[in-house]
Order: C-alpha cells, then sequence, then structure tokens
C-alpha cells in the first residue's frame, strides 16, 4: 500500500480548484518590529471552506485516525519541502503557516499555507536562517510546532533551544541528539562507542592547513575534507596530494562558513569507488526506534545526490539487518525521537563504515514511502506530539522499486546554476500513482540566485526495478521546462545507462563516464534515424496547418497537401557532423505517414502532436517502438526539438534551399581565451590578481559563489593581467566578462 500522499500538481489543483476563499493572514516585516497582520485572500483546501459543524466532525475524524498533535504548525523553510510537509499537515487537518522572505512572496508554499509570514529580505541570512525573525513569526501565529524541513534551520541544535523556550515543538529529535548527530567530529566518536563501524580518520578538529598535512599523511591519501557541522555536500572536498588539500582546506572552509556559521572541518580517509547507502530510522519520545529499507545514493556530483532508488541492488537482506541494527543502536545510544538518517560506505564486499546521521527528514524521503508505504511527514509530527510508533520492526517490508531524479535548474555539463523565470512548466503525471513530483514551483516561477536550483524531486516507482526505470524514462522525456537551463539530459542519460541498469556503480559514476563533464546525448545511426523521421512528420502536419489556415477555405479546388520532398538535418547533443538526408513524406491518415529516404528506408509512424504543443508522441507501426518528443521553438527553416533530454536543431530544407545552403559563409568565432567569464550568476568571494600580473596557463584568478558554492575561476592560457572589471562583493551575470587578459607573454 502506498503512502497515502497526493502530488504537488494535485494539491495545486486542490487549492484552485476550491469554489469558496477564505482569510489568510500575511504578515509583513518591516526592518525593526513587526506589525499587525495584513490579510489577504487564498484559495483554501476544502479542510478549512465548510461549516462549523463539517469541520468539527472532520477533526474528530482525523483525531481518531492520525491520534491528537497540533492545530497549527509553522514550517521554517521554503520550496517544495514546505509544500511537502503543507500536504501532510492538511491531511492530519492540521493547518500551517508558511515562512517566506521578500524574494518569495507569491511562492507556491505560500499559497498553499492556511497563513504566510514574512521574515525578511532574500538573504538567507536574513531570513529563513533568522532565528529572532522566525520567533517572532511564531508567536504572531500562536503556531504550537515548527517542522524544519531539510537545510536551513533543520540541523541547529540553538534553534532548537530557542523553541524550547518558547514552549514551541520542534518537529524533529531532541537539542542533545542533534547536537551529538550534527556534530560529524563527536557523532563519529558516538558511533564507535555505539559499535557502529566507522572509518579510519582523526577524531578532532582539523586546526590548520599544516596539521592537515600532517594528518593526511598520517592515514595516507586519499583523504575527505569535510565540514564538522556540513552535509549536503557543501565544505566537503577530496585530496589525492597535499596541493589538493591545501586548495581544498581553503575552499571546505569558506563553504563551511557561509552556509553553516561554523568553518571547523575533519579528515578521514576516502574510500576509493564506495556506494553510498543510508538507512532510514524512525524513533518516538518512548525508546522505541525502527529502521527502514535502505537507499542507494551512488550518483552525485560534487558530493550532492542526483539519483537515488531504494532499496539497493548491492545489498542483501543480511547486510541490511545488519545495517538496520547499527543505525538504530546509534539512535537509541543519543535517545533520538524523530525522522533521521544513518549513512554509510559500503565497499564492493558489502563491508560498510559510518559516514554521518542527518538529524532531519532526507531530500531523497519519497522513495522509502514508496517502497513502505509510510508517510515519514506523519511519523515526524505525531513523534513530536508525543505518539508511540505504531509501526513495529516485523512490520515493516519492501513493496517494488522507487527512483528519485533531482531536477535542476543547472548546466549538465559543469553543474552551474541557471536562473530566470520559468515560461514553460509541465509537469509529468500518470493515472496509476507510480509517477510523483515533489516541487514548490509553478509556471511563471523564479529561480533565484539566493536558493538552491532544485526545480523538482521526480520519483517513479514499478513493481521491479526495471520497471521503475522505465516509467522515469518516459516521465523524464515528457517533463517540459523552458525559461532556465536544466539537468533533464544528463537525468535521461543516468537512467538509461547500461551501467546505471546493471547497478554497477559507485559514488564515481559520474567522474569516471562522463570525465570531462556531460556534453549531451549521442545519438546512434538509428536514433537519427528516428528523431528525422519524427521531425519530418510534424514539419509536414505543420505544412497542413498552414495550409488550413491560408488556402483551405473549402472551395472545389482547394486540396490540402498530401506529400513533400525535403532535406532533413539533426544536429545537437554530440551529434556535430552534417547528415542531411533526402526524406520524402506521404500522408496516409489524418496522424499518420509514410517517410522513404534512400538513406533511412522507409517506414510508417503516426505521431499525435496538436499543433504548437509541447509533447509529440510517434508511434513507428513496423516496430511498435513508442517515442517523445517535446517541440521547443521555431527555427528559420526548421525547429528545435528535445529528445532524450538534449535539445536537437532540425533543419529542414526544400530542395532549392538545400543547394543554396552549400554556399553560406560560416561566421568565424571570437577567441575567447582572452576573457575570463562568470560561468554562473554571483558574486564575486576574490580576485587574486591585479592589473600587470604576469600568470600562466591554471593559475587562479578569481573566486565566484552561488548557492553557497565556490568555483575557482582559472586561466586557460599564459599572459598578463590587462583589466579587472569587479572586486570582491560585486554580484555578476552568467557571461559577465570579470577579467581580460592581454596578449600572450613567455613566463619563466
Amino acid at each position: 500500500m502506498l503512502p497515502r500522499i497526493v502530488s504537488s500538481a494535485a494539491l495545486r489543483s486542490a487549492v484552485i480548484g476550491s469554489s469558496r476563499r477564505t482569510q489568510a493572514v500575511i504578515v509583513r516585516r518591516t526592518a525593526a518590529v513587526l506589525p499587525a497582520p495584513v490579510i489577504r485572500n487564498f484559495h483554501p483546501t476544502r479542510s478549512y471552506v465548510s461549516s462549523t459543524k463539517h469541520r468539527q466532525a472532520e477533526y474528530v475524524n482525523t483525531v481518531k485516525e492520525y491520534g491528537k498533535t497540533f492545530d497549527k504548525i509553522l514550517i521554517a523553510n521554503r520550496g517544495e519541502i514546505a509544500c511537502r510537509v503543507i500536504r501532510s499537515a492538511k491531511k492530519m487537518g492540521i493547518k500551517t503557516v508558511a515562512i517566506h522572505s521578500d524574494a518569495d512572496a507569491n511562492a507556491l508554499h505560500v499559497q498553499l499555507a492556511d497563513e504566510a509570514v514574512n521574515v525578511g529580505p532574500a538573504p538567507t541570512s536574513q531570513s529563513y536562517l533568522s532565528i529572532p525573525n522566525i520567533l517572532a513569526a511564531i508567536r504572531q501565529t500562536g503556531a504550537q510546532a515548527v517542522h524544519p524541513g531539510y537545510g536551513f534551520l533543520s540541523e541547529n541544535a540553538h534553534f532548537v533551544k530557542a523553541l524550547e523556550a518558547e514552549g514551541v515543538v520542534f518537529i524533529g529529535p531532541s537539542e542533545s541528539a542533534m547536537a551529538d548527530m550534527g556534530d560529524k567530529i563527536e557523532s563519529k566518536i558516538i558511533a564507535k562507542a555505539s559499535g557502529v563501524n566507522t572509518i579510519p580518520g582523526y577524531n578532532g578538529v582539523v586546526e590548520s592547513i599544516e596539521h592537515a598535512k600532517t594528518i593526511a599523511h598520517d592515514i595516507t591519501y586519499p583523504v575527505m575534507i569535510k565540514a564538522s557541522a556540513g552535509g549536503g555536500g557543501k565544505g566537503m572536498r577530496i585530496a589525492w596530494n597535499d596541493t589538493e588539500l591545501v586548495e581544498g582546506y581553503k575552499l571546505a572552509k569558506q563553504e563551511s562558513l557561509s552556509s553553516f556559521g561554523d568553518d571547523r572541518l575533519l579528515i578521514e580517509k576516502y574510500i576509493d569507488n564506495p556506494r553510498h547507502i543510508e538507512i532510514q530510522v524512525l524513533g518516538d519520545k518512548h525508546g522505541n526506534v525502527i529502521y527502514l529499507p535502505e537507499r542507494e545514493c551512488s550518483i552525485q556530483r560534487r558530493n550532492q545526490k542526483v539519483v537515488e532508488e531504494a532499496p539497493s541492488v548491492h545489498i542483501d537482506p543480511e547486510t541490511r539487518r545488519k545495517m538496520g541494527e547499527q543505525a538504530v543502536a546509534l539512535s537509541k545510544h543519543v535517545g533520538y525521537s524523530s525522522a533521521g538518517t544513518v549513512e554509510f560506505l559500503a565497499d564492493s564486499q558489502r563491508n560498510f563504515y559510518f559516514l554521518e546521521m542527518n538529524t532531519r527528514l532526507q531530500v531523497e524521503h519519497p522513495i522509502t514511502e514508496y517502497i513502505t508505504g509510510i508517510d515519514l511527514v506523519e511519523q515526524m509530527i505525531r513523534s513530536a506530539a508525543g505518539q508511540e510508533l505504531s509501526i513495529k520492526q516485523e512490520d515493516v517490508g519492501i513493496k517494488g522499486w522507487a527512483i528519485e531524479s533531482r531536477v535542476y535548474a543547472e548546466d549538465p555539463e559543469k553543474y552551474l546554476p541557471s536562473i530566470g523565470r520559468l515560461t514553460k512548466y509541465i509537469e509529468p503525471r500518470d493515472d496509476i500513482g507510480n509517477v510523483r513530483c515533489d516541487s514548490g514551483i509553478v509556471e511563471g516561477s523564479e529561480i533565484s540566485i539566493y536558493y538552491d536550483p532544485m526545480i523538482c524531486k521526480l520519483v517513479t516507482y514499478g513493481p521491479t526495478r526495471d520497471q521503475a526505470i522505465a516509467t522515469m524514462q518516459k516521465a523524464l522525456d515528457e517533463y517540459v521546462i523552458k525559461g532556465v537551463t536544466h539537468n533533464i539530459s544528463l537525468l535521461r542519460e543516468i537512467v538509461s545507462h547500461p551501467r546505471f541498469q546493471s547497478g554497477k556503480i559507485s559514488t564515481k559514476f559520474l567522474a569516471e563516464e562522463y570525465p570531462e563533464g556531460f556534453k549531451g546525448t549521442q545519438l546512434d545511426a538509428d536514433a537519427v534515424k528516428d528523431l528525422a523521421s519524427i521531425s519530418s512528420v510534424l514539419w509536414a502536419k505543420r505544412e497542413v496547418g498552414k495550409w488550413a489556415f491560408t488556402e483551405g477555405k473549402g472551395g472545389a479546388s482547394s486540396k490540402p497537401p498530401t506529400e513533400w520532398s525535403v532535406w532533413v538535418n539533426v544536429a545537437g547533443g554530440q551529434n556535430t557532423e552534417d547528415n542531411s538526408t533526402p526524406i520524402t513524406i506521404r500522408k496516409l491518415a489524418d496522424d499518420e505517414f509514410e517517410v522513404s529516404s534512400p538513406t533511412y528506408g522507409t517506414q510508417v509512424l503516426s505521431a499525435a502532436w496538436p499543433l504548437e504543443t509541447p509533447l509529440a508522441h510517434a508511434l513507428f507501426k513496423d516496430t511498435g517502438k513508442k517515442l517523445t518528443v517535446q517541440y521547443l521553438d521555431v527555427l528559420p527553416l526548421g525547429f528545435k526539438i528535445q529528445h532524450l533530454g538534449s535539445k536537437f536543431d532540425v533543419t529542414i530544407q526544400n530542395e532549392r534551399q538545400h543547394e543554396l545552403s552549400k554556399y553560406m559563409i560560416e561566421k568565424p568565432k571570437q577567441d575567447m581565451a582572452k576573457f575570463i567569464l562568470s560561468p554562473m550568476p554571483g558574486s564575486v568571494v576574490s580576485v587574486a590578481v591585479k592589473v600587470g600580473d604576469v600568470i600562466s596557463e591554471g593559475e587562479e584568478l578569481a573566486v565566484v559563489e552561488a548557492m553557497k558554492m565556490q568555483n575557482v575561476l582559472r586561466s586557460a592560457r599564459a599572459g598578463k593581467i590587462k583589466k579587472i572589471n569587479v572586486q570582491p562583493g560585486n554580484a555578476v551575470a552568467a557571461d559577465e566578462i570579470i577579467i581580460e587578459i592581454d596578449d600572450e607573454v613567455k613566463t619563466e
């Protein structure tokens, strides 16, 4: 049985579709004081729009089903996780309070909540990380409990202590358990004392670069530098030698301070070719703790997860039991009383070592919900309210397989964030509940420089792993996102990769398979043929549409065209060579066409595509193959298509156009080696050179930070610094020229 959690899209529909309105409180923050609430109307969920009598009956029913919990909770977060918590709270009959920054005033989580409070300007330090502002919102709205989501203050023991002082319940573990497990140094010591397998390393704070070198030489390279207070891949670097250690130490320290307000670091042995396996635990305030089946999170970039699945193909029942029992032992040692995750690294022989414990709800929790039927947010709320766990260890099983793909607004080659407005946004869905989109955005939403660039957690389910993968492939093909760069092409490539499908993966998968970065889909000859065939049919349908608009007025002699001869070329992804081929298209029925070519042969396909809509579904009659492509934009001669997540320019020419195109002169490309461009929108952290400096190839020139991740900009050539256009603290746009380099000079 799957958990009773509706998707973001379903909840949006419920909100928009409600026929009545109620007043919701919006508290707007001024520079000094919080004024009286400003009222604004929202569409509520149906739980709060019926009569008092019906509302009382509904309340009684929810108490019977879920037990007495809270009347109102505040969600100290934003985006998709805030929407996710709202879904479970609504189901349980609990009113919700959203908080938001100035930048998020119109965000989806604000609209879905019963009340919303402005807690400050866009920078997180002044809003979502501001404990005083959040406490003020709690006092003003009368929230009885706070759910922190993940990130921000979710693992901040000071926040928990501040809530306790206010008499407000924190929906998570106790302050002491969070402090013990939140500190990576302390947690490793406690794990060892609890009988949990641990990685060799230094059990203390690294005091300096020289101290770091001493530790690294003692435990031997490679080593992992980690933020003691960190998580989510921030403040984390791998070093294989002293040079990488010095740079990694500096960057990890800066990122740790920026992300967590704490720059303490630890160093431990880096296990080569590991698999990242984690165990979900659930605890209550009565000493009960159980473990749920593992999640595998080995597909990572920059130590941040990209694709996760549950269960893992690598873990057998005995290893699962051992991992789970160690996770429970650690949780009981610290008196853990909520949802939490114990992360392990496992080698090829299924030896496993404690990595860290995340004292919060994980981003990837939906895949566990799918295979267990347990609503983890509901369990967190129940535990926080003092209820005993109603689930026993023997009740926990595994049903089916689930996969999560993290859809980001980022360049899939270099993993650099993209900002902008979603001009077109359509989430994939199915009719049987096997596709789930956890998102916090709608068409028209803004992806901001201030926050994580995640668009959605796309989750698919199936009775088997192969079926879950196939559903994921289809969902990714049907996911329409325009206005920002996104990583769907990379996600589509990963889940289709033979190595992923065989389950032979590690945390080095992306680095090994795409050492120069993922540069787009490489279409083989058959794929080029299929895409050319579909594109020619779409072109023919557009021609019929044009005829109907301009000439098809019903005249006796007016007949629609049924046959065309064109040249088709497909370019994009890694397909850069000219593959132009002549194609003859014959219309057989409304959506059925015959496509023939001396290169590709003859095939019959049907294409369901309402003109100019984003999605086109094709069926090849001879083979039964189904293919989905996205129609993106019109080009002067053809159009832009998205296939397998990658974008392709399809050029379609008549015979005369094709002949004349041979005489077109290509525009020469500008030499950009003399310019250092910002790879993303962000702010300048440091500039390492000055005008007149002579530099060598590969030398560090500047550091740019966006979304709390720092990127070192290096020179691609030797030369002399001609001009510096920025200084530390400046905001920069993507592709903005930061530094100009003079003609190359000889360096000693």
